[in-house]
């Protein structure tokens, strides 16, 4: 499926009045499982992109390059549309425009862009937000690089967690009368805090990771909430898995935990690639 259709689908599922759980990813297999259980839309997070290219933790220590390049990987084995944390936008504003070109060449459905200033400054303690003039500047410059209109930028705010819901409130009516398709909020914590961010937005909202009293898709769904995140647990739980099975292996255990090697055949598509073996090779 062509990018631009994924990108057609993403924003009529926006457009609808359900609220979706996308699946966490973070490489072309992970993508491929996601899409064989159904989900209709997947997220690649700077946090697992890091800890998948790299092995390292979540400090913006990825290059633009990697990211972009592990975002194609996704988007060429799968037809799930894939929303993208394209972090601070890996700088400042013509940064940010350098980004979407690179993002959308690589597929992406959606990015967001947050106003966290990034990476951390030196003395910085704890996290720190940009003006909400830079953030501002960031999301007309996202909008302005954009090729294909159907690519959807979000703006994105921690304030929540950092300076408070009213603030974070302010943030994102000025991102959405900049023209920001959607709005991305991070770090909240209650019911009421989203209800009141909930009732002054007028663009479709996308949640982090939020505790378990706010997992009600009806009740998300009812407030204008059309993306949720439920964590990054794919990429953990194979962290897990590979650990135990290296563990046992190395201790001459058997490993009886793989999954079974009849379903890799499914997952590689090794069927289409019989079938052009045999129309093009004459194998």
């Amino acid at each position: 499926m062509k990018a631009n259709a994924r990108r057609r689908r993403l924003r009529d599922a926006l457009a609808g009045a359900e609220c979706f759980f996308p699946a966490s990813v973070y490489d072309a297999l992970s993508a491929r499982i996601a899409q064989d259980a159904g989900f209709e839309s997947a997220m690649l997070a700077g946090s697992t992109a890091s800890l998948a290219v790299l092995g390292a933790p979540d400090l913006v220590l990825i290059t633009l390059s990697e990211f972009a390049e592990q975002a194609r990987r996704i988007t060429r084995a799968c037809d799930v549309p894939l929303i993208v944390d394209a972090d601070h936008g890996y700088g400042n504003a013509l940064n940010v425009m350098r980004t979407v070109e690179e993002l959308e060449n690589a597929g992406v459905a959606a990015l967001t862009i947050e106003d966290t200033e990034l990476p951390a400054p030196f003395g910085a303690k704890g996290s720190r937000l940009l003006s909400k003039e830079e953030g501002v500047g960031k999301i007309r410059a996202a909008l302005a690089a954009r090729d294909d209109q159907q690519l959807v930028i979000a703006g994105r705010t921690s304030a929540p967690a950092i300076s408070g819901i009213d603030d974070a409130i302010e943030r994102c009516l000025a991102y959405q009368h900049a023209g920001a398709d959607a709005v991305f909020l991070s770090g909240l914590k209650n019911r009421a805090d989203l209800e009141k961010f909930c009732a002054r937005m007028s663009v479709p909202v996308l949640l982090g990771s939020v505790p378990g009293e706010l997992r009600d898709r009806a009740y998300l769904a009812g407030l204008g909430v059309r993306i949720a995140l439920q964590g990054h647990l794919p990429l953990q739980a194979a962290i897990q898995a590979v650990s135990d099975t290296m563990r046992r292996l190395r201790n001459g255990e058997p490993a009886d935990n793989a999954i079974d090697p009849a379903t890799i055949p499914t997952l590689s598509r090794a069927a289409d690639h019989a079938r052009w073996s045999e129309e093009y090779l004459n194998a």
